[in-house]
């Protein structure tokens, strides 16, 4: 595998992501095309610019204060390959690994084996919010999620179960 991802930005320290304070790594490319979505400038696959992978995970563990991950986007799961190479990277480090997806995680089960990397980076992320945006849903004071439709999924429980557990906030 390459050493390096497509990004489309980075969140140094971010703490609206996920709790505590956390390094958001913003994927670039994502199929959803949701309406009202926020981050249009990260559907284009061609986008952002190229990052060294190796580079980014040492920065984060060079830095005590973050204490955790979030992968946003874009769509991580349109670059599990790579995200999931730095997830267990930062897993190896104790650090709490949450994921933005348009995909639910019922789809993203059925086709585990059909996508490269999706087995990999579901297993190694703690949480899973899911779900497109979807603007009609859209309300104020949602927590860690753009609209009511999207679920806060507890990944390994819910790999556990075989249903999906909602994560505790």
């Amino acid at each position: 595998m390459k050493k390096t991802i497509r990004l489309s930005g980075i969140a140094y320290e971010s703490l609206v992501n996920g709790p505590g304070m956390r390094r958001v790594f913003f994927s670039q490319g994502c199929k959803h095309n949701c309406k009202g979505c926020f981050n249009p400038d990260t559907h284009d696959f061609n986008g952002g610019e190229e990052k060294d992978i190796d580079l980014l995970i040492q920065d984060v563990l060079d830095n005590p204060m973050i204490k955790g991950i979030t992968f946003s986007g874009g769509d991580p799961f349109e670059r599990a390959e790579e995200f999931s190479y730095m997830a267990k990277e930062f897993k190896k480090n104790n650090k709490n690994i949450w994921c933005y997806t348009g995909y639910t995680f019922e789809y993203i089960i059925e086709n585990l084996e059909l996508r490269n990397g999706w087995k990999e980076l579901i297993s190694n992320i703690d949480v899973l919010v899911d779900g497109k945006f979807e603007e009609d849903k859209k309300e104020d004071g949602l927590k860690f999620r753009g609209s009511s439709n999207q679920r806060i999924i507890d990944v390994k429980e819910s790999l556990k179960c075989g249903y999906i557990v909602g994560f505790n906030l």
